[in-house]
């Protein structure tokens, strides 16, 4: 027996279209990501590599308060109630833009973005298998490799190119 929304439609095909949305959405934002690193490179060797990470997160933090202001009420956080590991991403992700504007001007944006890619696949894939961060255990299977191995021939002939 399939469970049923408030609107009537069935979950399982509710997931489907979701996941059919949110698709095209983060291939647009990974497109952003390269916009992002064409723009970080050359603004880092004008104002500092530092100076150009902190603008790029005070932007980011201005557009978030301002959405949150005009999204109504939210839960809001309770950073002492949650697990320690959880914060990780605060300190993960100014070290990810810094490395992106480091890299970029050197080895270029198509360079940057095939290495940063195998790199998210392969620790996803090891996530996944392993579960860990609380996520699905996904085990890998001879796709996944085959996926992860045509990304790292994709880095190698980039970097040959």
């Amino acid at each position: 027996m399939q469970t049923l929304d408030e609107g009537g439609v069935a979950a399982p095909v509710k997931r489907s279209v979701l996941r059919l949305l949110l698709l095209p959405l983060v291939i647009l934002a990974g497109m952003g990501l390269s916009v992002e690193a064409g723009l970080l490179g050359p603004l880092g060797e004008q104002v500092g590599h530092l100076w150009a990470t902190l603008s790029i997160f005070g932007v980011g933090s201005a557009i978030l308060f301002l959405l949150l202001l005009f999204a109504g009420p939210q839960k809001g956080p309770a950073l002492t109630e949650l697990p320690r590991w959880q914060l990780i991403g605060g300190f993960l992700g100014p070290i990810y833009v810094v490395v992106l504007t480091l890299a970029t001007p050197h080895i270029g944006i198509a360079m940057t973005m095939i290495a940063i890619l195998s790199g998210q696949v392969g620790k996803s894939v090891l996530i996944d298998h392993f579960g860990w961060f609380g996520a699905t255990r996904k085990k890998v299977n001879g796709e996944r490799w085959l996926a992860l191995g045509l990304i790292v021939v994709a880095l190698v002939l980039i970097a040959r190119g």
